[in-house]
């Protein structure tokens, strides 16, 4: 299969997945603004809607901050499609898609809410660390195999090739 495929059909799944999830919250929204319902012992199902990006950063609730908002997204979504069409690696194709898949599902929110809607609530010990949604989990982990990918062990050739070079290589 070839890599910006790939990355593409993961970038869909990432979106359907995650719509999917925001429109069963919101079929549940009068319960889970008033009454989160515990997931875990350190995650609930709840409702939040962030006008900001990322952890709710620079909140705005004027038309013209989220139309800034969503170009700001839809242009990184459109130069982490060009890094895609150019990905050598599996992992980093995956990760491209799930941070495009990602960006694209809270874009549908600020397209069709005006906010993004964030359902699921991570605290421990009586804190609440933040609220967020199945697409921010997807850019988080898509990072991490970004990050990944560029390690030196993530590229090292293969050992066994290295050992037994094909007759005629000094």
């Amino acid at each position: 299969m070839k890599l910006p495929l790939l990355g593409g059909i993961v970038a869909l799944v990432v979106v359907i997945v995650d719509q999917i999830a925001k429109i069963a919250v919101l079929s549940r929204s009068d319960q889970l603004a008033a009454d989160p319902a515990p997931l875990t012992p350190f995650l609930d199902l709840t409702l939040r809607w962030n006008r900001g990006i990322s952890f709710s950063l620079f909140a705005r609730d004027s038309a013209s901050a989220e139309s800034v908002l969503l170009a700001l997204t839809l242009a990184a979504t459109a130069l982490l499609a060009w890094w895609l069409s150019r990905s050598r690696s599996g992992l980093a194709a995956a990760g491209l898609g799930l941070i495009i898949g990602g960006a694209l599902g809270n874009a549908i929110d600020r397209i069709v809410h005006g906010a993004v809607v964030d359902y699921l609530d991570l605290h421990a010990f009586g804190r609440h660390f933040f609220v967020f949604n199945l697409a921010d989990a997807a850019i988080n982990i898509g990072v991490v195999l970004l990050i990944i990918d560029l390690l030196p062990i993530a590229r090292a050739p293969d050992s066994r090739s290295q050992r037994n070079p094909p007759h005629g290589a000094s």
